[in-house]
């Protein structure tokens, strides 16, 4: 069985190295460096600079108060990006060497299909074509461009480039508050740029659960970040200070100033220069039409992660390539995409997992919801760290949970026992039930579920 993969980020070499294992012969075929956006321009890197800002906002602000007097700390932002690249290297090393270890080829090219059992590979050593039995779509997706005038100015970036500028710039206008804007508004406030967010829709990360938002929401203004709501971008022209942004809002137009200007408003599937059309591959709108088993209107092509449209996210991609490479194997994937978690790697952080409580309203259910505050929990009192909440929406009837919902600190790690909650259908009961460990934060979680129905051991009553 020869299966060719056209792209090695998240969704490719999880499905090579999955293929591999239930003994088919691999073939990946990468233009740039092996794990994908996420990987090499998008959550390795954020995160790199996500984890020293918070750093830097305890030395100056969290540190005095429990018994550490630091002075003259500043950000040595040179070492910053030699410690992102060491670590971005480290991990494209390491997926290299899976690669290696489960004997999957990686040809270093551009690769698109001549018919539907063959490709042809661009590399600097010239085009050479590969016949196959299976392939898999998994080219990713790249930053949205809006064509308004100024878009193509000099200092008006996109997360590819944002995460390696050259120094901190003075202020920084991001266009689009979903969660790569607010995570790098989180970083570069931090580290002394004045940011403004200007967002087209009425909220800030607008597809979670607002009431985990609103921690973050408050955060960030508390920090100086200028929040436009209901702003829509008209132009960008050179001013002598800069940028200027003309934007409009139901209150009229206004212009800002930045020194740099980040189109942050979604990305696209990557599905051009492939020649779909040859292998007889349906696309609709730029993104890989699939089915629940990730298969093409072509029976032996497959399509996965962010090239197939939908939430754009790296675990995703990953399951997905599961998916297709069991499926390819005559295997029966057994991967739930109900439990897909949704993080925001901000300070609060943000997690959520299953239905909003506006989601499952609109899904007719009766629910029963409980919330507990971070500021009761003893081990974020300790931490100084006790912005935020837990949030579990249930279905009144049955107790089952249909949706758990966290800020605070470490709430992308403790997401996890809400997914699998939601995987094995357990109830607010099952988790009162479960004892969970003291001291730590994700007491919450079992705090949460007791106030479910009322019963709350630390809340006070109103």
């Amino acid at each position: 069985m020869k299966i060719v993969i056209l792209g090695g980020g998240p969704g490719g070499y999880v499905a090579a190295i999955r293929a591999a294992q239930l003994g088919a012969e691999v073939t990946v075929v990468e233009k740039d460096k092996v794990g994908g956006t996420c990987l090499n321009r998008g959550c390795i890197p954020t995160k790199v600079l996500l984890h020293t800002s918070v750093e830097m906002e305890n030395v100056n602000k969290e540190f005095k108060e429990i018994g550490i007097d630091i002075k003259g700390a500043e950000i040595n932002w040179e070492q910053l990006q030699r410690r992102k690249e060491t670590i971005v290297n480290r991990l494209v090393g390491g997926v290299e060497t899976l690669l290696r270890s489960n004997k999957v080829t990686k040809i270093a090219g551009e690769g698109s299909f001549v018919n539907s059992r063959q490709i042809k590979i661009k590399s600097d050593d010239g085009e050479i074509i590969l016949d196959f039995d299976y392939a898999i779509i998994a080219t990713g997706s790249a930053p949205v461009i809006i064509p308004l005038p100024g878009i193509n100015l000099p200092g008006v970036i996109t997360s590819d480039e944002v995460l390696s500028l050259k120094e901190i710039p003075k202020s920084m206008v991001i266009i689009g508050g979903g969660v790569i804007g607010t995570e790098i508004a989180s970083i570069y406030s931090s580290l002394g740029c004045k940011v403004s967010i200007v967002e087209m829709l009425p909220d800030i990360v607008s597809n979670m659960d607002q009431d985990i938002v609103k921690p973050l929401k408050d955060k960030l203004l508390k920090n100086g970040v200028e929040i436009y709501n209901n702003t829509k971008l008209e132009s960008i022209n050179n001013s002598s200070n800069g940028l200027q942004l003309n934007v409009s809002s139901s209150s009229g137009k206004i212009t800002i100033q930045a020194e740099k200007v980040l189109l942050s408003i979604g990305r696209r599937p990557v599905t051009e220069n492939l020649s779909l059309e040859k292998a007889g591959v349906t696309t609709e709108k730029g993104r890989v039409k699939v089915n629940k088993n990730m298969k093409t209107n072509a029976d032996n092509i497959y399509a996965v992660g962010d090239c197939t449209g939908g939430a754009m996210l790296a675990h995703i991609s990953s399951a997905q390539g599961i998916v297709a490479a069991e499926h390819i194997m005559n295997r029966k994937p057994q991967i739930d995409f109900k439990t897909i978690p949704y993080c925001v790697y901000t300070k609060p952080e943000l997690a959520g997992v299953g239905l909003t409580e506006k989601q499952a309203k609109e899904r007719g259910y009766a629910i029963k919801v409980g919330i507990a505050p971070m500021y009761i929990n003893g081990k974020s009192i300790i931490e100084g760290d006790t912005d935020g909440i837990a949030k579990y929406i249930a279905d009144a009837d049955t107790g089952e949970i249909l949706g758990l919902h966290i800020s605070g600190p470490r709430a992308t790690d403790l997401i996890v026992e809400g997914a699998l909650a939601i995987r094995l259908e357990a109830t607010i009961d099952e988790i009162t039930s479960t004892i969970h460990a003291h001291p730590t934060v994700g007491e919450i979680l079992h705090e949460a579920a007791h106030s479910t129905y009322g019963n709350a051991i630390h809340i006070p009553k109103k």
